[in-house]
């Protein structure tokens, strides 16, 4: 997470009490695959201290996981800056309909100056391959599209040039972003002022569901996450992540290592998300991106 100066925390919510009401589990099975947790742990614990390498080793990833060809790219920014990386993963789109897609990011690089970035980013960036390979076994209603923004340390800069490149047409047809941004310090959090409450619902749905924890945790004033700069196009967005008010002094200090990783937790973050996106493909509507001014306060 990329912090401002301010150090004044919101009370503690429960997303699964304050969304559950709305939310219901559709019928059947919800359908993905786990990675094996050694490969989700031995990832994790790969980290280089260099941003280039960073995005260089989440490419790599992404092509061991299935994406190639013309579904990974990279795109460069106008700074001297490692481009973002990108991996599609394409839906089986129906007859007579049009590509709708679910954005899935988190940032690459880390703060150059305060210990390894493990937390902050590599434990949302290591993840973005098992998530493909989560969802890659079977035809999706959406198009996925998995990015590793670089620069977000450095004032969203990945995530604003994506956001702000992307044509009209395609940009009209995201029904939602979802941003991973340092999990693992314990149960998975959400930031629930910055979320669009057609993202919520489901979430803690397939919290219920599934028996994994999650709450409300808000940061309005500690920091902000490239869940942001999709804002001012209209499209839903989520940030998941795992501080509170007794861990956020980890991040861009020296503590940021990965000891301070609890992987338990960090497992159990990976499975949610992992449920969650396949849920997202079912239950998301063509024109989810019109009800995005519907944020949780």
């Amino acid at each position: 997470m990329a912090p401002r100066l301010a150090r004044r925390w919101l009370r503690y919510l429960s997303v699964v009490i304050a969304c559950a009401v709305a939310a219901t589990f559709a019928g059947g099975q919800v359908r993905f695959r786990l990675e094996p947790r050694t490969v989700v742990e031995s990832r994790l614990k790969s980290f280089p201290t260099n941003n280039r390498d960073r995005e260089g080793l989440i490419r790599k990833w992404f092509a061991e996981s299935g994406c190639t060809d013309t579904n990974l790219s990279e795109q460069s920014l106008e700074r001297k800056l490692p481009p973002n990386v990108i991996c599609i993963l394409p839906g089986k789109i129906p007859d007579g309909e049009t590509e709708q897609i679910i954005v899935v990011g988190a940032h690459t690089d880390r703060v150059d100056e305060f210990g390894d970035g493990v937390v902050d980013n590599w434990s949302g960036a290591s993840l973005l391959p098992s998530l493909l390979y989560s969802l890659s076994g079977q035809p999706r209603r959406h198009t996925f599209i998995f990015v590793g923004f670089s620069a977000e340390e450095k004032g969203l800069v990945g995530s604003n040039y994506y956001a702000g490149h992307l044509p009209a047409e395609q940009r009209a047809r995201i029904d939602g972003m979802v941003n991973l941004d340092s999990l693992g310090l314990g149960p998975t959090e959400v930031w629930t002022t910055h979320a669009d409450r057609v993202l919520l619902a489901p979430l803690a749905a397939v919290a219920a569901e599934s028996k994994l924890p999650v709450s409300a945790m808000n940061v309005d004033n500690l920091g902000t996450a490239d869940s942001e700069s999709f804002t001012r196009y209209h499209i839903p967005r989520v940030t998941l992540h795992s501080v509170t008010s007794n861990t956020w002094a980890i991040l861009h200090s020296p503590r940021d290592t990965l000891t301070a990783i609890r992987m338990d937790d960090y497992w159990d973050s990976y499975h949610l998300i992992a449920e969650y996106l396949a849920y997202l493909d079912d239950v998301l509507k063509p024109g989810t991106a019109a009800k995005s001014d519907r944020a949780v306060h």
